[in-house]
C-alpha cells in the first residue's frame, strides 16, 4: 500500500483543501465500492484512476442499485470536499451535498399527524416500509400495522399493497419516518 505522505505533490494538494470546498472533475472509473474522479486542479494519483473518490452513499440522497445509476465514466461533476484519506491519498467527495436533501424538504412540507398513502416496499421482522413520496420511505412498526396484533408482517400486508398511513414521527437527524396504519383509522388498506 501507499501513503499520501510518500507523495509530496499529492500530500500538499490534499492538505491544502478546506472542508466544504467545491471541486470539479471528470469521472474516471466506477467500481462497486465507489467512483474515482480526476480533479481539474489536482495532481494525478500514483495508484488510483483519480485523486477524488465518492463512496456510494455520497452519490445521491436516494437509495441506488449501482453507481452507474447516477454517474458515468467521462461525466463532468462538481462535488463538495469532505476530507481526505491520508493512507490512500484520496480526496473524499460528496455529490449529494450539492443537492437539496429530499427528506428534509418532505419533513418541512409534512407535519406529524398528516395522512399519507403509498405502496409497501419491504417487509421486515419489526414492521413494513411504505413509500410515501418519491425516494422517501417510512416504517410502520408491527404494533402500528393493524388494530389486531400481527405476528408476522407477511400476514397483514404484502409488498405492493397501497396503504393509508398517518405520519407519527420525523427524525430529521437520522432521516427516518415512523408511520401508523392503525391510527389512520379502520378499514384503511
Amino acid at each position: 500500500m501507499m501513503s499520501a505522505t510518500d507523495h509530496p505533490e499529492l500530500w500538499a494538494f490534499l492538505s491544502s483543501l478546506p472542508r466544504g470546498e467545491i471541486l470539479s472533475g471528470t469521472v474516471t472509473a466506477i467500481e462497486r465500492f465507489g467512483v474515482f474522479v480526476s480533479l481539474d486542479d489536482g495532481p494525478d494519483h500514483p495508484v488510483f484512476p483519480g485523486v477524488g473518490f465518492l463512496t456510494i452513499p455520497e452519490l445521491s440522497w436516494r437509495r441506488i442499485e449501482a453507481p452507474s445509476d447516477v454517474v458515468h465514466v467521462g461525466q463532468r461533476i462538481s462535488c463538495e470536499f469532505l476530507g481526505f484519506d491520508t493512507w490512500n491519498g484520496e480526496a473524499g467527495l460528496s455529490l449529494r451535498a450539492r443537492q437539496p436533501d429530499p427528506f428534509q424538504l418532505f419533513a418541512d412540507a409534512n407535519p406529524v399527524g398528516r395522512t399519507l398513502r403509498g405502496p409497501v416496499t419491504e417487509l421486515v421482522p419489526f414492521g413494513v416500509f411504505v413509500r410515501v413520496a418519491d425516494g422517501i420511505e417510512g416504517l410502520i412498526p408491527l404494533p402500528e400495522l393493524t388494530a389486531t396484533p400481527a405476528t408476522a408482517t407477511g400476514h397483514a400486508v404484502q409488498v405492493g399493497d397501497e396503504l393509508t398511513v398517518t405520519l407519527t414521527e420525523i427524525d430529521r437527524e437520522r432521516r427516518r419516518l415512523t408511520l401508523s396504519q392503525r391510527r389512520a383509522g379502520p378499514g384503511h388498506r
